[in-house]
Formats: C-alpha cells, sequence, structure tokens
C-alpha cells in the first residue's frame, strides 16, 4: 500500500483554514448580486447530468490555473473583471483544494460555497438544467 504524506481529506481540512467558505444561504443572496460571478469546477458531465446554478460560469477544475493566469494562452478575460468569484463543486472538497490554489496564485475576491452544489440545493438555492 502507498504511504502518503498527506492524504485528500488532510488537504481538504489544511485549505478550510486557509480560505474563505460561504454558508449556502449567504451564496443564495450573493449570486443576485451584479459584482459576484458563481463559478462552478464540476465536470461537464456532472453539470449535465445534475444541473448548474443559473448564471454560474462553467471552468472545470483542471483548467482553473491555466483560465485565471492572465499569461497562459488558455487565459479567459472574466477571471480579470473586479468581481467576487463564489466557487463551488458537488460537496465542496474539490472547491476547497481550488480556492486554495487560486488564492496563493493572488485571484482576488474568491472563495466557496460550503457544501457545493448540495448545500446550494439544501438551501433552497435554484439549479436549472440545459433542457429547461
Amino acid at each position: 500500500m502507498v504511504q502518503l504524506k498527506m492524504g485528500v481529506m488532510e488537504m481538504v481540512e489544511a485549505a478550510r483554514g486557509e480560505i474563505e467558505e460561504v454558508e449556502p444561504a449567504d451564496a443564495i443572496r450573493e449570486a443576485d448580486d451584479p459584482d459576484t460571478l458563481v463559478i462552478d469546477i464540476r465536470d461537464v458531465r456532472e453539470r449535465r447530468r445534475d444541473g448548474y446554478i443559473p448564471g454560474s460560469f462553467h471552468c472545470p477544475r483542471g483548467m482553473v490555473e491555466f483560465w485565471i493566469d492572465p499569461d497562459s494562452p488558455y487565459f479567459k478575460p472574466v477571471f480579470d473583471e473586479k468581481k467576487r468569484f463564489l466557487f463551488h463543486c458537488a460537496a465542496d472538497w474539490r472547491s476547497a483544494l481550488t480556492v486554495q490554489t487560486v488564492n496563493r496564485m493572488g485571484l482576488a475576491g474568491a472563495a466557496h460555497v460550503k457544501g457545493g452544489l448540495k448545500g446550494w440545493r439544501e438551501a433552497g438555492g435554484p439549479v436549472v438544467t440545459d433542457e429547461q
């Protein structure tokens, strides 16, 4: 068996100590602010299967660092806007690690939705599908 120095849950807990976590009910209110952008880092298949937060910007987890770096050929101008960025995934593990990374890179205004899409739904947040 592989002996890791740190397991994924230890990494997530360490990230939680360095980032801002937003309660789902607060994230629902913030999402209505035009100066806030919800960033969905889930896989495209998850978005299709489980729906997504209306108005969210899809940025797959594997591309986050490349899309926010202005020196990257993959840079997306949306990350150059002066906005608050609320990242989320399905549960909140991936988004915790993502926000830790983008904070370290220097992206201002980044936080994550505690509980992810699951928490958002449980708090009564709207979710749509492409069929709607």
